[in-house]
C-alpha cells in the first residue's frame, strides 16, 4: 500500500488519527475514533466510524479524474442515505466530501470469538473450522450447518431481496460484503460497499446480482455452499412473496436459470 496515498488522506482529514481496515482498485477504507462534526469534549472513545477514501488516479487527466471521483462518491453517499430512508440495514452515512473521494459512515459489525471481523465470510469460515476440529465426533451436529447457520444465510437472502424490492442492485456482492451486526444474541446482516451499485428495473441485472452472490459462496466455502445458496435464497424468495412481488421474484428466479446457463458455458469453453 502506498505511503502517500495514506499521507494524503491524512492531509484531507487534517491528520486525525486513521487505522488502515482494507485497500481495494478504487478506495482505501480506514477506521477512526474521530467524528466529523463534534467536539473532542463529546467524543468517546469506544465509539469508531469508518472512512472510505477514493484516492486520485495520475493516469487520468485531472479534470476527468476529479468529475468521476466526485460523481462516484456523491452517488454511493446518496444510495446510502436512500438506504437508511428505505430501512434497509446498511452503515449510516454521517459525512461526505465529493471533490476529494471522502465519505464518513457508521462503523458496523462486531468480532468474532476468534478475534476476526464478523463478516460473513469470516463467520462461515469459523463454523467450518470448528466443524473440521471435532471431526472425531461424528455423532455431533454439524456446526457449519446449525440453525445459527441457516438463520443467517435466509437473513442475508432477505436483505438482498429488500434491495432489490427497492430497484437497486449491489454490483459486488460477496461474503465479505455482507456485515454481521449482533442484536439480542442473534447475528443480523447489513450489507456494505455500495461502490458499484445502480438503480434499476432488469430482473436480469439482479439475477447478476444473485449469481455473482452465489459464486462467491462456491469459491470460499465449496464444501457448504450448496446448504449456505439454497438458504439464501429461500429467505429471499419468502421475502418477496411477504412483499406481494412473487411475480417479479419467478422472473427474476428464471433470469437467475439463464444466467447460470451462460456462466457455465463460459467455464466449458474456458
Amino acid at each position: 500500500m502506498s505511503v502517500q496515498l495514506i499521507t494524503t488522506a491524512q492531509e484531507l482529514l487534517n491528520n486525525i488519527p486513521l487505522n488502515v481496515i482494507s485497500q481495494g482498485a478504487e478506495a482505501i477504507v480506514f477506521e477512526t475514533q474521530t467524528h466529523p462534526f463534534l467536539p473532542k469534549s463529546n467524543q468517546s472513545p469506544t465509539t469508531k466510524f469508518i472512512i472510505k477514501y477514493r484516492p486520485r488516479k495520475p493516469y487520468r487527466h485531472p479534470t476527468l479524474d476529479l468529475q468521476i471521483v466526485s460523481s462516484r462518491t456523491q452517488s454511493e453517499a446518496r444510495l446510502l442515505h436512500k438506504l437508511y430512508q428505505l430501512g434497509i440495514k446498511a452503515p449510516k452515512l454521517i459525512a461526505v466530501d465529493g471533490p476529494n473521494g471522502i465519505i464518513w459512515m457508521e462503523s458496523v459489525g462486531g468480532t468474532l470469538p476468534n478475534g476476526e471481523t464478523s463478516s460473513l465470510k469470516n463467520m462461515l469460515w469459523f463454523k467450518e473450522k470448528s466443524q473440521e476440529e471435532r471431526e472425531d465426533q461424528r455423532n455431533e451436529p454439524n456446526i457449519a450447518l446449525d440453525d445459527e447457520v441457516k438463520d443467517i444465510m435466509s437473513k442475508v437472502g432477505g436483505a438482498v431481496a429488500k434491495l432489490h424490492l427497492a430497484n437497486i442492485v449491489h454490483g459486488d456482492l460477496t461474503s465479505s460484503n455482507i456485515i454481521l451486526d449482533q442484536h439480542n444474541d442473534k447475528w443480523e446482516p447489513m450489507l456494505i460497499d455500495f461502490g458499484l451499485s445502480s438503480y434499476s428495473l432488469l430482473a436480469e441485472d439482479e439475477a447478476v446480482d444473485l449469481y455473482v452472490l452465489e459464486r462467491a459462496l462456491i469459491s470460499t466455502h465449496p464444501i457448504y455452499s450448496k446448504s449456505y445458496n439454497e438458504w439464501l435464497l429461500q429467505g429471499y424468495e419468502r421475502t418477496f412473496r411477504e412483499a406481494a412481488a412473487s411475480k417479479k421474484f419467478t422472473e427474476i428466479s428464471r433470469r437467475l436459470q439463464d444466467v447460470r446457463l451462460r456462466g457455465r458455458k463460459r467455464s466449458m469453453l474456458g
